[in-house]
């Protein structure tokens, strides 16, 4: 497994209980989308997974290692092969697009390299490529602040392009753009990662993308995992029970409805 949770419960600092008992195996090359309201826990999944933090309760292994109990030095290299997207890229409003792409590698250069880098980018026909792939090559020696939030998804993206991670996480990484520009981003991170063998997670709010670009669904309600199933199992009914007393970003797809009675399909 390359991803693989065990009995995983995540309590937040106010107390808030993100993830109750959270049972999760992810194969390596595997493309799986996460749906479900807000507030299910599913950018604290992705967090957990990044092991950007620490679960409160149980086991993660991550590429063949358990994340907590390496030694702060093996975890950051650990890191350095998980590339994580956020909805909001952390992006200085007044760094160059060029200098935020070529930082997916600083995981994995020398502190002197990476100093370098800020005062003289090193490799721009690598991060010229990584935008191109994305239609922002004109925008390589822009400033962030120039960009819209949907633009600056996309350099949150070439960014991870560029550091070419075995595990590509990606926490609503379109919810700024129009739906055919998602459509498209999303078509990107797919052939990318089956070009190249990644493990692909992201979590939607838009269901009907997650059904077009993703074999596998995950559906997270109240911290626990309601459903795990391929796109072409996921019925009506079951995104009504994921989604009660919510309302449904877009229209639920027409497929046959299935009888449901265990959170694995």
């Amino acid at each position: 497994m390359t991803l693989s949770l065990k009995q995983v419960v995540l309590h937040h600092a106010n107390g808030v209980e993100a993830l109750r008992g959270v049972d999760l195996q992810i194969n390596g090359g595997e493309q799986v989308a996460i749906i479900g309201p807000s507030g299910a826990g599913k950018s604290s999944l992705l967090n957990l997974l990044a092991t950007a933090i620490r679960p409160s309760r149980g086991d993660i292994d991550v590429l063949g290692q358990r994340a907590w109990h390496l030694s702060a030095r093996q975890r950051q290299r650990l890191r350095a092969r998980i590339g994580l997207v956020h909805q909001a890229p952390p992006l200085p409003p007044r760094q160059r697009v060029v200098t935020a792409v070529l930082a997916g590698k600083l995981g994995q250069w020398s502190m002197g390299k990476s100093l370098i880098n800020l005062l003289h980018p090193l490799d721009i026909p690598g991060a010229r490529a990584a935008l191109a792939r994305l239609d922002l090559a004109d925008k390589l020696f822009s400033q962030c602040q120039q960009l819209s939030g949907g633009q600056l998804q996309r350099v949150g993206i070439a960014r991870v392009l560029y550091q070419a991670p075995d595990v590509l996480l990606a926490d609503e990484p379109v919810s700024a753009m129009d739906p055919v520009l998602a459509g498209h981003t999303l078509t990107v991170l797919s052939r990318h990662a089956r070009e190249h063998n990644v493990t692909l997670v992201a979590s939607l709010h838009a269901v009907e993308l997650a059904l077009a670009h993703f074999p596998r669904i995950i559906g997270l309600r109240e911290g626990k995992i309601l459903f795990d199933c391929p796109s072409d199992h996921v019925s009506h009914d079951m995104l009504d029970s994921l989604y009660a007393n919510e309302q449904l970003q877009s229209p639920a797809p027409t497929v046959t409805p299935l009888i449901v009675q265990i959170p694995r399909c």
